[in-house]
């Protein structure tokens, strides 16, 4: 176990929960963050704090509401509907500079407690297609990071290179596999664990979560 401290971008989502609970396995001390963006669901926030409490963790919710301002979007509109990108176009859900915003501000965070490593459940193998999902973009932005507030941060992305089947056996792995499934909310529509099951996001999650729960089965 490292003896070192992790700030944690952390939404409330399946993706961000699993992250939670490994840096809680990775690492001596863990704080996460949540960004406060007049997302399309206030509940987002009420289940990152609930999720915070049951774990222990030390929990911010900054506010965040001018990329609401400057990025439209399905997540951020009720008029705006859900809809798949078509044509090679981004989907309606993309929030344009949210990862390139959130890491940023959670580095000054880290840098205000002590922390040196960052973590976030962005993914490029289920990632809809979000260009600030990559990896590329990651390793991009932590050399940046570093050098502009001259610090020696490490971005983790335990989720970078896993399906959403891979993600829940992590999460079983790591023990919350019953809180990821009940309590966290994924869905678009704002419908706290299995969700509405037609979005987008409720589709993927449930897609992985039936391939994972045949495979532990079949283990069993």
């Amino acid at each position: 176990m490292s003896q070192e401290k992790a700030v944690v971008v952390f939404s409330g989502g399946q993706d961000s929960t699993t992250c939670l609970a490994w840096a809680l396995r990775t690492f001596r001390e863990v704080e996460a963050v949540t960004f406060h963006y007049n997302q399309r669901h206030e509940k987002e926030i009420e289940c990152a704090k609930n999720i915070a409490n049951k774990f222990g963790v030390r929990h911010h919710v900054l506010d965040m509401a001018l990329l609401n301002q400057l990025a439209p979007s399905a997540l951020t509109r009720a008029d705006i509907p859900v809809e798949a990108g078509k044509d090679g176009a981004l989907p309606s859900t993309f929030v344009p500079g949210r990862n390139l915003v959130f890491l940023a501000f959670a580095g000054i965070l880290a840098s205000q407690v002590g922390a040196k490593h960052i973590v976030t459940g962005v993914c490029q193998t289920d990632f809809s297609g979000y260009p600030d999902c990559r990896d590329v973009f990651i390793k991009s932005l932590n050399v940046t990071l570093n050098l502009a507030m001259n610090a020696e941060f490490v971005i983790h992305t335990p989720l970078m290179w896993l399906d959403k089947k891979q993600t829940w056996a992590l999460a079983d792995e790591l023990g919350c596999f019953d809180l990821v499934r009940e309590e966290t909310l994924t869905c678009y529509e704002g419908i706290i664990g299995d969700g509405c099951g037609k979005c987008p996001a409720c589709v993927l999650r449930n897609n992985g979560l039936q391939a994972y729960l045949m495979e532990r089965n079949t283990i069993d």
